[in-house]
């Protein structure tokens, strides 16, 4: 059976790809996601996912089959990615963007091998409740949301402000399963694995 890398530093692409008995190797894959001029995010988020499975592969030292997989994450309100918080005052500002209304999650994720590559992107919308100011603050002073996207993780503290998701929840965490178990099975790396080594 082919060997899976993951390219990425994530701890929670890490955990989700666990979670249904996928056997893999975490490899770093730093490139430049600076969006291009004029760039929809649906495609900034896929080019990114291709972009760290194309790194990964050039990191990858193995005689063995193996495949990487490459995943982007990336927080949308009107048309605009919100990435990463630099501060205090940018976070808060995101929070209070999204506060009362729906945003759109995008993840890209990207598989290769030495012959091909294929990848999708999975669109989520997330409805936040109203957020107050210093609820704002005291989520930042957290240490939550300093490296997630749009200032906010769903799985963590951060859920308290989601009133409603219609897409998947694994892809706003950072790894939609259902379409990442397909992908995978299109290079013959089946999921449960795990449960077979029991």
């Amino acid at each position: 059976m082919k060997q899976l890398f993951l390219a990425s530093g994530s701890p929670r692409r890490r955990e989700l790809l666990t979670q249904i008995g996928v056997p893999f190797s975490a490899i770093s894959a730093d490139i430049d996601e600076t969006p291009l001029n004029d760039e929809p995010p649906s495609a900034y988020v896929e080019r990114l996912a291709r972009g760290k499975a194309e790194a990964g592969r050039d990191a990858v030292v193995s005689a063995a089959e193996y495949c990487v997989l490459g995943a982007d994450t990336a927080v949308v309100l009107d048309g605009k990615i919100l990435g990463k918080p630099v501060d205090e005052a940018d976070a808060c500002a995101m929070l209070m963007m999204m506060s009362g209304r729906e945003h759109e999650v995008l993840t890209g994720i990207a598989v290769l091998d030495g012959a091909h590559c294929e990848s999708r992107v999975i669109r989520s919308l997330v409805r936040f409740r109203r957020i107050e100011a210093p609820e704002a603050a005291a989520y930042w002073a957290s240490g939550e949301p300093r490296d997630k996207a749009g200032g906010y993780g769903i799985q963590g503290l951060g859920a308290v402000f989601v009133a409603g998701l219609d897409g998947s929840y694994s892809a706003v965490v950072g790894l939609p399963l259902c379409e990442t178990a397909e992908l995978l099975g299109h290079f013959g790396i089946p999921c449960w694995q795990t449960l077979n080594a029991l």
